[in-house]
This record gives C-alpha cells, structure tokens and sequence, in this order.
C-alpha cells in the first residue's frame, strides 16, 4: 500500500450510513474493494494519526479478575477463585465486575478515537442510530483493523471469555472456536430499544463501558425464561459485565436519558453451530478449559 493510505481512505466515496444499514448489494463490494487499504490506513493511523498515542493493556481489567484469571492460566486447577467472581443473577445469567472503572477511560479515549479517525467503519446492522457502534472481529466487512486494538480483542476472547464460557456452561466446549463482536452505544431520543430477540451464539458477553458518573436511565436488559416464566431487568453498573447462553430470550429497554456504550461479543462453533438445547455438556478437564483452539476463522459472519 501506498504510505498515504490514511489520507486514502479518508477521502474514498463511501456509501450513505443508510445503505449499509439496509445492506445494499453495493456496499459488499465497497467492502471488498476497500478491505487492504482500511487495513493500511488503520496501521498509519495508530503510528502517526490519532491513535498513536492511545494504548490498551491488561490493566484495564479488574485487578481481582485479572488476577484469578492469570493464576488460571498458570494453573488451571485454581479457577475457582474465577468461578467465585461470578455471580447468578437470573437462571442461567451470570454477573462481575469485569473491567476497572477508573481504568474505563483509556478504552473510551481509544473507541472515540477511532469512531472520530474517518476511516469507514460499518455499523452494526438494526441499530440504527448509534453513532459509536463499530464491528470488531476481522471475519465483519468494515470492522475496527486497528492493530493494538485486534490484539487487545482477542486477549479478551481468548484469556477471559472462552475459559469463563466454558466454566460456566460446560456444553459449550466444542462450539466456541469462532469469535465475533461489535461495540454499540445506546442514545436517549435515538436508539430507545432493541426487542426480545435471541443470539445466534453459544455464549454472550455484554460489557458496559460507560464511565463513573457517567448516568444514564432505563436501558437495562429484560431476561425471559421460558421454563419458569419469570421475567427480570438487570442494570448495568461500569465496567459490569452479563454473560449467557446465547439461547437466552433477553431485550434492551429504552434508553431515558444519557448514553449507554458496551461491548457485545459472541462464540460460536466453525458455520454458526451452538449445543443443543438440553446437549449433555462434555467432561473435560479444567486444564482443557483454559486453552486456546487451534481452528483458524471460518470467515462466517452472523451479520
């Protein structure tokens, strides 16, 4: 690539935010025929843009989390001292503190960066009004190619939410080779809501990432549970994280005021497989829960 690439990509006519939004047929083959130079300009913007100055590290986790988690990888027969930082909070929905609170803002800094960097990034489909919402896995047309970015992401998936997926929900061993995630940020008089839905996912993780004092009201998730028929709204807190079977019917409720950002993150088997409901989870070790798979990406994009 040329070393202007940044300069590049910032000045490709792009399609409107609403053909990518309605998946235009002609937005694909913007993606396509722009891919290597949004990767280029990604790299010139962390070395010489915006973004050179902007780091991301384990710091940002939880200083307990963190800690558990490493001694995990150390020795695995310690997860437990994981296991106890999550807690149930509806039938089949786990709750922690996941990223430090007074640590958030590096990360933030980072994402307005990026969102304010001008080099296309697709939103994710059926938000439609949310400004900082960027995809994030390699496998998304459109996604954010930042280099120290992608290596944060995939220590995020790799060092913490696999294992704690697989520790948590043992039938997901198996169906967890494959990542997939996208930011979102919820606006009040913009994005309100988004409806009871279920994800095509093994395991979901929702990060908040808004900053202390940071209020917002409403937004918080409504989880169904078809067994039992109850019903409950859990609220995020910063840094907070919820993380279930994707099979969870779950709904985000409108925004009243403020902002709401959080991560969302999926895992998945290779071609969008998931358990079965009711699957017999397998027996394995807790030395194989904390292992990285070797299978490569599938290139499959739920959307």
């Amino acid at each position: 690539m040329q070393a202007n690439a940044l300069e590049t990509a910032r000045a490709v006519d792009r399609p409107s935010r609403e053909a990518m939004l309605q998946r235009h047929p002609s937005v694909n083959t913007f993606w396509n025929q722009n891919s290597d130079l949004f990767a280029q300009a990604w790299v010139d913007w962390e070395k010489t843009g915006d973004g050179a100055d902007l780091t991301l590290d384990s710091a940002l986790y939880d200083a307990k989390l963190r800690t558990a988690v490493e001694a995990a990888w150390d020795d695995p027969t310690k997860e437990d001292a994981v296991r106890d930082l999550w807690e149930e909070v509806f039938p089949g929905v786990y709750k922690t503190q996941f990223f430090d609170p007074q640590k958030l803002s590096a990360l933030r800094a980072y994402l307005e960066a990026a969102a304010d960097a001008d080099i296309p990034l697709r939103p994710p489909y059926g938000i439609s009004l949310n400004r900082g919402g960027a995809m994030l896995d390699s496998r998304s047309e459109g996604y954010l190619a930042a280099p120290s970015f992608q290596n944060f992401y995939k220590g995020l998936m790799d060092r913490y939410m696999r294992p704690v997926s697989r520790m948590l929900f043992p039938d997901v061993m198996g169906y967890d080779t494959q990542t997939f995630g996208f930011s979102i940020q919820w606006q009040a008089d913009a994005d309100t809501s988004l409806r009871a839905h279920t994800d095509a996912s093994s395991v979901t993780l929702n990060i908040n990432l808004n900053l202390p004092g940071e209020g917002f009201s409403g937004s918080g998730v409504r989880f169904f549970d078809p067994a039992t028929r109850q019903v409950s709204e859990l609220f995020f807190e910063p840094g907070t994280a919820l993380i279930h079977h994707g099979t969870v019917p779950h709904e985000s409720m409108p925004i009243t005021e403020g902002e709401r950002s959080n991560f969302v993150l999926w895992l998945y088997g290779e071609n969008g497989q998931i358990p079965q409901p009711n699957a017999a989870p397998k027996t394995v070790s807790a030395a194989e829960r904390w292992t990285i798979p070797s299978a490569a990406s599938d290139g499959f994009a739920p959307f």
